[in-house]
């Protein structure tokens, strides 16, 4: 399975057969990204893991793309009928023909002046790859690759640590890194590498458009 790393959140997997895109947000290469896939998995509502007006141009030039998302998400997709599926967490189920678990349940919460946190649904693909979305909810299964939310308003460098360290995946890849500086984002690099080296977990970081085959 080929691993391709968008900006921001946005991944997309291949396996030759078929492919598969979560998070195409207005951060990342939306059209490039969803270019010829049949699914496509959105974690939760904001803008920056859901570019709407590009996801909807794409379904509409391709009428076979079908979503899975929060229900507040697919109500605001509506216009895709029934191509549009509600997931909660708990859930296992198919999609671009791969096999697909649910995790999670709320975005973590940025502050409680600010919002209550709003639904998130991690997904754990062919069971293998786990992108939590904008939370640190740790499955309760085994994690070959972990997808690692680096950097946001609801986060802290520690929670970053303790959440690659709690999932002990073999290997780990950054996403949600679209806030960062260069040097900071290279600072960040360092310290989740060297701890997340002491629980057997290789940290590399992807640049946009980068590919990895798992």
């Amino acid at each position: 399975m080929r691993l391709t790393k968008y900006t921001h959140s946005c991944i997309r997997l291949d396996d030759g057969s078929g492919a598969l895109v979560i998070d195409p947000g207005t951060f990342s290469e939306t059209q490039l990204a969803v270019a010829g896939v049949h699914a496509v998995l959105i974690t939760h509502e904001h803008a920056d893991h859901l570019d709407a007006p590009a996801l909807l141009a794409a379904a509409k030039a391709d009428p076979s793309l079908q979503v899975w998302a929060p229900a507040s998400v697919a109500l605001s997709l509506g216009v895709l009928g029934d191509r549009v599926t509600a997931v909660g967490p708990g859930e296992s189920f198919s999609a671009g023909g791969f096999s697909v678990r649910t995790f999670g349940g709320l975005h973590a919460l940025i502050h409680p002046l600010i919002a209550p946190p709003v639904a998130n649904v991690g997904y754990l693909v062919e069971g293998a790859v786990y992108h939590p979305g904008d939370s640190f909810t740790v499955p309760p299964v085994a994690v070959e690759t972990l997808l690692i939310p680096i950097h946001a308003p609801w986060s802290k460098v520690s929670e970053v640590i303790d959440f690659t360290a709690a999932v002990r995946a073999p290997r780990a890849f950054q996403i949600h890194d679209a806030y960062l500086s260069e040097a900071g984002g290279a600072l960040v690099d360092r310290l989740v590498a060297m701890v997340g080296a002491t629980y057997g977990t290789t940290y590399t970081r992807l640049s946009p458009t980068e590919s990895v085959d798992l």
